[in-house]
């Protein structure tokens, strides 16, 4: 039986250059799967420091190049997030890819609308300085001063969506946004937990994260809109495995950023072959 052709495939919070991202995974994902439209729904990058990009970041950076060529007949969004903000100028050069800050669709008949969420946020609305310099500098290096498994680091994550209400406040916030501007679904990330709340009509769908140890994802196709938790296999990297499982060259490569980036990411000549992207629907 052929896999189903998805309208839209979404996915939010990478955080590339974070130790706990699940570059590796996300990229996997994004090769199995067959879809007409891909969002980035913000979140993509952890910061604006490019030097913290491992290999595998910059493999689904080029992936995503790839996948943004016309010929793939692949529409590709990025959405901004929160820390994604000033990359969008950068991002259209380096990956072809144009960011918005909020991109609505019609698919069936119903207007969808795909929206990071920190706009509902308050808190990181209102210190948006504090939010970068205490919050996300502070939890990066944490990351790094934490066990293999990042134990410490996803629950500090858990507690802070918990403490700060984020899930239900960007919930509200959505649908609310949503009913203003008469669509049927919004999606959004930056809480970190999956999740789908319907209310007077409006449905609201939360990516979830791929610094978890569940990442998740979203597909929008003839069956309706679901939730899908990634399906582990035996050779996948937990946060932070990688740093410990790397190759000489790949710590080379992670000590000198100027290195870092792979050579077939520089240009369509040193792409990897088309091979890697039959899952992709053309």
């Amino acid at each position: 039986m052929a896999p189903p052709v998805y309208d839209t495939l979404i996915l939010s919070d990478l955080h590339l250059g974070a130790d706990m991202s699940r570059a590796r995974e996300a990229l996997r994902v994004l090769q199995e799967n067959q879809y007409r439209r891909l969002i980035l729904l913000g979140d993509i990058f952890a910061d604006l420091n490019f030097g913290r990009l491992k290999k595998q970041h910059w493999k689904f950076l080029g992936f995503i190049r790839k996948l943004s060529n016309p010929k793939r007949n692949v529409e590709v969004v990025w959405v901004e997030g929160n820390h994604d903000h000033g990359l969008a100028e950068i991002m259209s050069h380096l990956v072809g890819v144009r960011v918005y800050q909020e991109y609505q669709w019609e698919y069936q008949g119903l207007r969808h609308i795909a929206v990071h969420g920190h706009q509902f946020d308050g808190f990181v609305v209102s210190n948006v300085h504090v939010s970068y310099y205490i919050g996300t500098l502070l939890y990066l290096q944490l990351q790094k001063w934490d066990s293999k498994n990042k134990t410490l680091t996803r629950f500090l994550d858990r507690l802070n969506t918990s403490w700060l209400r984020l899930s239900p406040k960007v919930a509200e916030g959505a649908l609310a946004h949503a009913r203003h501007h008469h669509a049927a679904r919004i999606f959004c990330g930056h809480t970190h937990a999956a999740m789908h709340q319907h209310e007077r009509g409006t449905d609201y769908f939360n990516c979830g994260s791929w610094i978890d140890a569940h990442p998740t994802y979203i597909t929008v196709g003839e069956e309706g809109v679901q939730i899908h938790e990634y399906v582990e296999r035996p050779d996948d990297l937990h946060p932070g495995q990688e740093r410990s499982e790397e190759t000489s060259e790949e710590r080379s490569e992670e000590q000198n950023p100027a290195v870092a980036e792979p050579a077939d990411f520089g240009d369509e000549v040193g792409f990897v072959e088309d091979g890697e992207y039959e899952g992709v629907a053309t």
